[in-house]
């Protein structure tokens, strides 16, 4: 009979003994010389021993490489979280970057239309200004005009008020 090469598959209703209890090749006496009794034959206690070795060298191989995959999955995870904490990270700069951005264009607009009120303001008070001293030079104008005629008017009365006294006083001294 040949031995399998690998672990030994066994079902669900068999059960393994003990070493201990392994029968080794058991001869029985034969009573009758015609009666043959078969033995089947049992695998030596070494050659079991040697394949429950195997076995066990199998299931601490098998439980190696479980433990190695368990460490490879824990630094692809560990390489994955790296990867999503830097894409985060790359996104909240690009975010603050934008912001930032946003906010100096907002600063620059917001100085650029101080600078045009600013003009503005000038430019009316420059308007008001120019209108108060036209109104200002009119108003002076008028006031000399005003003057020059009173005084024109007062000059007059005063030569009507000369002459008549200087008729009056012809006809008193002839």
């Amino acid at each position: 009979m040949t031995e399998p090469k690998g672990p030994i598959k066994r079902t669900r209703g068999e059960t393994e003994k003990p070493a201990s209890e392994m029968p080794e090749e058991v001869q029985e006496p034969v009573d009758e010389p015609g009666s043959r009794v078969e033995l089947t034959p049992v695998k030596p206690l070494g050659e079991v021993l040697s394949e429950a070795e195997k076995a066990y060298s199998a299931y601490m191989e098998a439980e190696r490489q479980v433990a190695r995959i368990y460490r490879e999955n824990e630094v692809q995870v560990a390489d994955a979280y790296r990867r999503a904490e830097q894409q985060a990270n790359l996104v909240c700069q690009e975010s603050i970057s934008t912001i930032q951005k946003d906010r100096e264009e907002a600063i620059v607009r917001t100085l650029k239309d101080c600078e045009e009120a600013e003009r503005k303001a000038r430019e009316t008070y420059q308007e008001a200004r120019e209108q108060s001293e036209k109104a200002g030079d009119e108003a002076v104008a008028q006031a000399l005009k005003t003057r020059d005629e009173t005084i024109a008017k007062a000059w007059k009365v005063r030569e009507d008020t000369v002459s008549q006294a200087w008729s009056i006083y012809s006809k008193i001294i002839r």
